[in-house]
């Protein structure tokens, strides 16, 4: 290598993005995903054991699935080669797992190949694969986004293991500003100030996506005009080099299902504030307003049926009426009919705050492998003579309120009907 390529690679290192300067190179600088690279974790282990299978890492985008991928080459002394499904077909595929032939034949060394949104394989390319996943040529580490038991063909995922990775805790993302602040050798050369609210604020509208943390942080930093030699970040820095935060899911993937599900079980668990709190994130996240109102239909006719058959005449005329009059009008009627109106306080809450998971116990579990992903136990309220105790909302949402009931006419007779469901159950 001559000193133009030196320079040149020195030159790319430079103008890379912070988060590419500050991928993480061993476990000890990697944050979170505790449950599988803890001490005694399965990951770990793996890697103590130098015996790493072929595996698929599903999460959200920006927890750190390519460079935990990158991190067990390294510390298990593997080849690392790496695609893009979306940008890669048989023929690469093919190069690739002759590079991994090569590594073992000549260099008796195994390879990892590590194939970014794996999910955008189609079948053929996905069974391309399954003979030298099967005879250990290559080991595969397939990064998706979407839940690999929708998207990943059975044969594939039957020989891989699956593991969740989680979006960053708060504590995650200020630990990760302050190693930007102090490891990179770009930043740690200036003088910057980062004020609590900025923090705040910049932690909140990543949404536990540390690029988007890192890309805002930069363009925050490098937007910010020196004052003696000093560049203080303020909210107002963050808040003009973030985008606007989205309540985050795919409306075909599994965080749909997930976030319908936890609607659909509120309802049934009678926890208004929890029905309205999904029924805004559906809104913002651009659910189909006709799907919204089917699955009220749905509800009215299996949960409350004659119970209270005027249930049904309100869910279908709900349907009729948001089919007429649209966005953003057809969110008071979905709000009115889902508490029998505060989904304005809710759609405010859902913008405004950090997304959070579904509580495993309320996702969609109507896939083969959900038993993998979905631990908790749901108690299902029909089993308990209507309504059972349990939460709904996400641990860091309980006790927030959305509904504030007028005490006349029928929210009056209403909320009396839930006290008194409620404390039948506290009397039992």
């Amino acid at each position: 290598m001559d000193l133009f390529e030196l320079n040149r690679i020195n030159q790319l290192e430079k103008s890379a993005p912070l988060a590419d300067r500050l991928r993480p190179k061993d476990l000890s600088d990697y944050l979170g995903q505790n449950h599988l690279i803890g001490d005694g974790k399965i990951i770990n282990r793996m890697i103590k054991a130098d015996r790493i299978y072929s595996m698929i890492f599903y999460g959200p985008p920006g927890v750190g699935k390519t460079s935990l991928a990158k991190i067990i080459s390294q510390k298990t002394n593997m080849a690392f080669e790496e695609i893009s499904a979306v940008a890669s077909g048989i023929s690469d595929l093919k190069k690739k797992v002759q590079i991994a032939k090569d590594n073992l034949s000549f260099e008796n060394k195994k390879t990892i190949l590590f194939i970014d949104e794996i999910h955008r394989f189609n079948k053929s390319q996905q069974d391309y694969l399954l003979p030298y996943v099967e005879d250990s040529t290559l080991i595969l580490i397939g990064a998706t986004t979407e839940n690999p038991y929708f998207e990943v063909n059975k044969a594939l995922i039957s020989r891989m293991y699956v593991f969740e990775l989680k979006s960053l805790s708060d504590r995650d993302l200020s630990r990760l500003i302050d190693l930007a602040l102090s490891k990179d050798e770009i930043l740690k050369t200036k003088d910057i100030i980062i004020e609590d609210e900025a923090r705040d604020t910049l932690i909140k509208y990543s949404n536990g996506d540390s690029r988007a943390l890192l890309n805002a942080l930069e363009i925050a930093i490098f937007s910010e005009d020196e004052i003696d030699g000093r560049i203080v970040i303020g909210k107002s820095s963050i808040e003009n080099s973030t985008q606007k935060k989205i309540a985050v899911y795919d409306k075909n993937g599994d965080r749909h299902y997930d976030t319908t599900s936890a609607f659909i079980k509120s309802m049934r668990g009678s926890d208004i504030d929890a029905a309205l709190f999904y029924l805004a994130k559906m809104l913002e996240s651009g659910e189909d307003i006709k799907f919204i109102a089917r699955r009220m239909i749905i509800f009215a006719s299996e949960d409350i049926s004659n119970a209270d058959p005027n249930a049904l005449v309100m869910a279908v005329n709900c349907f009729k009426a948001t089919d007429t009059v649209g966005m953003p009008e057809a969110r008071i009627i979905l709000g009115q009919v889902v508490t029998y109106l505060a989904i304005d306080k809710a759609i405010d809450f859902v913008k405004n705050n950090k997304d959070r998971e579904v509580p495993n116990k309320l996702k969609d579990t109507h896939y083969k492998g959900s038993a993998n992903l979905v631990k908790d136990e749901y108690l299902y309220p029909h089993a308990y003579g209507g309504y059972v105790e349990q939460d709904y909302l996400p641990d860091e949402f309980i006790g927030e309120s959305f509904y504030e009931a007028k005490k006349v006419g029928y929210e009056k007779e209403m909320i009396e009907r839930l006290e008194k469901i409620k404390r039948g159950i506290n009397e039992d």
